[in-house]
Protein backbone atom coordinates (compact mmCIF):
# COMPACT_ATOMS: atom_id res chain seq x y z
CA UNK A 1 0.00 0.00 0.00
CA UNK A 2 1.81 3.33 -1.23
CA UNK A 3 1.64 6.15 1.76
CA UNK A 4 0.78 9.39 0.76
CA UNK A 5 1.96 11.28 3.90
CA UNK A 6 5.70 11.28 4.15
CA UNK A 7 7.02 12.57 7.00
CA UNK A 8 10.58 14.41 6.38
CA UNK A 9 13.55 13.33 9.34
CA UNK A 10 13.62 16.68 10.26
CA UNK A 11 10.33 17.83 10.34
CA UNK A 12 8.84 19.28 13.78
CA UNK A 13 5.42 18.98 14.80
CA UNK A 14 3.72 22.36 14.50
CA UNK A 15 4.14 24.35 17.63
CA UNK A 16 0.95 25.08 19.78
CA UNK A 17 1.42 28.89 18.83
CA UNK A 18 1.57 28.39 15.64
CA UNK A 19 -1.65 26.09 15.84
CA UNK A 20 -3.81 29.07 18.09
CA UNK A 21 -2.34 31.31 15.43
CA UNK A 22 -3.91 29.41 12.89
CA UNK A 23 -7.22 28.50 14.97
CA UNK A 24 -7.90 32.20 15.49
CA UNK A 25 -7.69 33.01 11.96
CA UNK A 26 -9.94 30.36 11.07
CA UNK A 27 -12.64 31.47 13.76
CA UNK A 28 -12.36 34.60 12.97
CA UNK A 29 -13.40 34.53 9.76
CA UNK A 30 -16.05 31.66 10.16
CA UNK A 31 -17.57 34.01 12.72
CA UNK A 32 -17.27 37.06 10.12
CA UNK A 33 -18.72 35.13 6.93
CA UNK A 34 -21.52 33.91 9.76
CA UNK A 35 -22.49 37.15 11.34
CA UNK A 36 -22.43 39.03 7.82
CA UNK A 37 -24.84 36.27 5.79
CA UNK A 38 -27.39 35.61 8.22
CA UNK A 39 -30.68 37.95 7.91
CA UNK A 40 -30.03 39.45 10.92
CA UNK A 41 -26.73 41.07 10.40
CA UNK A 42 -25.55 41.52 14.28
CA UNK A 43 -22.65 44.26 14.02
CA UNK A 44 -21.22 42.59 17.32
CA UNK A 45 -20.67 39.18 16.48
CA UNK A 46 -19.01 40.69 12.92
CA UNK A 47 -16.78 43.02 14.73
CA UNK A 48 -16.09 40.53 17.11
CA UNK A 49 -15.16 37.73 14.35
CA UNK A 50 -13.19 40.56 12.97
CA UNK A 51 -11.29 41.17 15.65
CA UNK A 52 -10.27 37.28 16.88
CA UNK A 53 -9.18 37.19 12.82
CA UNK A 54 -7.10 40.27 13.13
CA UNK A 55 -5.30 39.23 16.74
CA UNK A 56 -4.64 35.63 14.65
CA UNK A 57 -3.39 37.79 11.55
CA UNK A 58 -0.95 40.09 13.64
CA UNK A 59 0.57 36.94 15.90
CA UNK A 60 1.38 35.53 12.73
CA UNK A 61 2.64 38.66 11.22
CA UNK A 62 5.13 39.05 13.90
CA UNK A 63 6.45 35.94 13.51
CA UNK A 64 7.63 36.54 9.74
CA UNK A 65 11.23 38.26 9.86
CA UNK A 66 11.66 42.08 8.02
CA UNK A 67 12.89 42.20 3.91
CA UNK A 68 15.10 44.14 5.41
CA UNK A 69 17.72 43.13 6.46
CA UNK A 70 19.81 45.00 9.25
CA UNK A 71 23.11 43.52 8.12
CA UNK A 72 23.10 44.71 4.63
CA UNK A 73 24.54 48.54 4.53
CA UNK A 74 21.22 50.87 3.68
CA UNK A 75 21.22 53.28 0.60
CA UNK A 76 22.00 56.58 3.43
CA UNK A 77 24.84 54.76 4.85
Amino acid sequence: MINFVVPYKNEQPMSMSRVLNLLLIIIGGIIAVYAKAGMDQNQYVLIGGIAVLMIGVYRISRNIPSKNDEDTPSEND
